[in-house]
């Protein structure tokens, strides 16, 4: 897809992010729109057409979260991007639950969020694959040993390497080479995009352990 042919509509409430971001991405191409908080985007909303949302995931006025989850309600669908400056695991599986495509931590490269955007708004441009999408994402989680299964569980619980360790009565170190292996395999590059392949697969509900994954 184009950088020219949809908007990016900025959410935050802070001016100097909204001002520097806003002009970061005019720079690469993009079609800019600014808005000081989620109430004002959601007047907007309705009328965005081809658009992509960032928004920032802690404003007085509404959550980021809270924000996709309005959208949803609305019918007013687009690929969104959640950024923050204290973002953790709940926090990523709550914003892509919501929708999110992406989940990135501040401070973050430009690269980043440029690529980010593109990536979401292809992926709505190519909806007929998501198919499979999720069959490749299913070949590389069967090649994850049964132990790699336990810890991919518990990396996506938040859970710690000391923590995972204890549960699993494993050394930390050997905790650290499955997590390692576990991103590997899966081809994930940080932890918020391994939690939006686990939802993907339907790995992730609210009350999974991973049991019948792992064979435990």
């Amino acid at each position: 897809m184009q950088t020219d042919t949809y908007v990016v509509h900025i959410v935050d409430d802070e001016e100097p992010v909204r001002r520097s971001l806003g002009f970061l991405l005019s720079v690469m191409g993009f079609n800019v729109r600014v808005h000081d908080s989620a109430t004002s985007f959601l007047a907007a909303a309705p009328g965005a057409g081809n658009a992509c949302l960032v928004t920032d995931l802690g404003m007085p006025d509404m959550s980021g979260v809270e924000l996709l989850e309005r959208l949803n309600e609305m019918g007013a669908m687009m690929p969104s991007i959640v950024i923050t400056g204290r973002g953790d695991v709940p926090m990523a599986v709550a914003a892509m639950r919501a929708g999110a495509v992406d989940f990135i931590e501040k401070p973050f490269e430009d690269e980043v969020l440029v690529d980010a955007i593109k990536r979401a708004a292809s992926s709505f441009d190519e909806a007929a694959k998501n198919g499979d999408d999720i069959s490749v994402l299913q070949s590389r989680f069967e090649q994850l040993s049964n132990r790699e299964r336990d810890v991919l569980s518990g990396m996506i619980e938040g859970l710690s390497n000391k923590t995972i360790s204890y549960d699993l009565n494993i050394n930390p170190r050997t905790v650290e080479i499955h997590r390692a292996n576990v991103m590997a395999k899966m081809q994930a590059r940080n932890l918020p995009e391994l939690v939006r392949m686990a939802i993907a697969m339907d790995l992730l509900d609210e009350h999974s352990d991973f049991g019948e994954f792992a064979g435990s």
